[in-house]
């Protein structure tokens, strides 16, 4: 196992990291900007390195700033959280040469997956379900018609390079395909430096499930079960629940066992989730394999009892997989809401601010991931993910209900601050919610019923 690794992240997901590289004694270092000199994460540390301003493109996206601080501690392994540095196949080559461990897949194939149209050449390979589409790149509006023409509207253009929901672009009708396919190229160029884009049909009505797999350098891989991420606004998610509700056991068999497949046929190592869309038919269809732990790894861990970082680390040190498929067995339900420091009055714009009040909820089978505290400034430089409230029960209704008390509780305040947290209990509340029947377009459903809910502040 490594002496040192040094965490190149902020926010909870360090904070994540750091308690587990403690549990099994390996000592710890973090990276931190001129804005978290104060974090939780760099109290906690056995050493702290200062690396950059504020500003994310010169501190924790500053590769050259990581890999010296990793050699300033003295650490054998890097482990980059997720966001930032974390699927950036660069970064892990770069890693590699300088003699540390990237805690995550190989460069190689980091890089194959991270570009989308490759990802769906290698996992049709593997007899993964694609939605209908184009599986190379479109080079030109005349080909985004005749694909988007082969297989009707409504269509999706999307970038190849793209990643954490941008670069995506719905498309009604054949009128609006010319500008969409222009504006969505300009789009990813800027975001990825890469204009390439493909087309597909646009799955109306879909429920985003997901699986997450734990594979080692031995080719040996289990996977963990569903989770259900389809509470979403402009595809970031906002509640996530473990195994996903209201599917057949088989239909959820089939879908684990595919993902399964897919990530072993390409190489993968690590702690990696494979995505599909589902339509009401319990069709699914492979849309993306992200290669990190997952915001919402909670879930998976509260309903199987595996500690998923603590996975990363012992499969990245080269330690055989500790599971085997029938080791895995999931038990009750688990859901998952993000707290943001967002107004959903005003488009979930940001509300960085000083939390004068911050008082956490408890309680049985409640787990609080954050790195909030009274007196905590919440950046504008960054996400604005604050907190994740965690819930486990035998059955959903409990569960639901459990989250429900939780948010409840729950106490943040200062001047001009919001928090997500009315919106997501009007998701609680929705009747094809608590039914478990709900698709990608609940919260724009919620979101065009104007409710005075909206304007709680808890």
């Amino acid at each position: 196992m490594f002496g040192t690794v040094l965490i190149a992240n902020r926010g909870e997901i360090a904070l994540r990291v750091l308690r587990a590289c403690r549990e099994l004694g390996i000592r710890t270092a973090v990276v931190y900007s001129t804005a978290d000199l104060d974090s939780t994460a760099v109290r906690l540390a056995d050493q702290a390195v200062l690396i950059g301003p504020a500003a994310s493109r010169r501190s924790y996206l500053n590769a050259a700033a990581i890999v010296e601080a990793a050699r300033l501690v003295g650490a054998q392994a890097v482990h980059p959280g997720y966001g930032f540095l974390s699927e950036d196949a660069d970064f892990a080559e770069i890693c590699a040469d300088n003699g540390l461990t990237f805690i995550g897949p190989p460069p190689r194939v980091m890089s194959a997956l991270a570009d989308k149209s490759s990802a769906r050449a290698l996992m049709s390979r593997a007899g993964l379900p694609l939605p209908p589409g184009s599986v190379a790149p479109v080079p030109t509006a005349a080909d985004a018609a005749r694909v988007a023409a082969e297989v009707g509207y409504p269509v999706i253009v999307k970038a190849a390079a793209g990643g954490g929901g941008r670069g995506m672009t719905v498309v009604h009708t054949p009128a609006e395909l010319p500008r969409a396919y222009a504006r969505t190229r300009a789009a990813a160029q800027v975001a990825f430096g890469d204009d390439r884009v493909y087309v597909e049909r646009y799955l109306t009505g879909a429920r985003h499930v997901e699986v997450q797999v734990l594979c080692d350098a031995h080719g040996n891989g289990v996977h963990l079960g569903t989770r259900d991420c389809s509470v979403q606004r402009r595809h970031q998610k906002l509640v996530e629940e473990a195994p996903a509700p209201a599917l057949s056991a088989g239909t959820l068999e089939a879908i684990a066992d595919c993902a399964l497949r897919g990530a072993l046929d390409v190489g993968f190592t690590g702690a990696g989730t494979v995505e599909f869309l589902v339509d009401a038919e319990e069709r699914f269809h492979f849309l993306e394999i992200n290669c990190r732990i997952q915001v919402e790894h909670p879930v998976t861990e509260m309903i199987t009892g595996v500690d998923l970082v603590h996975e990363q680390l012992h499969v990245a040190a080269g330690v055989p997989l500790r599971w085997r498929q029938d080791d895995i067995r999931p038990h009750g339900v688990a859901i998952e809401c993000r707290v943001n420091v967002e107004d959903p009055d005003r488009g979930f714009a940001p509300t960085p601010g000083r939390l004068e009040r911050f008082v956490p909820p408890g309680g049985p089978f409640t787990r609080v991931d954050t790195h909030g505290h009274p007196g905590y400034v919440v950046s504008s430089h960054y996400d604005s993910l604050l907190a994740k409230v965690a819930v486990w029960a035998p059955e959903r209704e409990l569960a639901l209900n459990r989250l429900e008390r939780a948010l409840g509780e729950f106490d943040i305040a200062g001047p001009g601050v919001r928090t997500t947290i009315p919106f997501i209990r009007r998701v609680l509340d929705d009747p094809g919610f608590r039914k478990g029947r709900y698709c990608t377009g609940l919260v724009d459903q919620l979101l065009a019923v104007s409710s005075p809910e909206l304007r709680r502040n808890p």
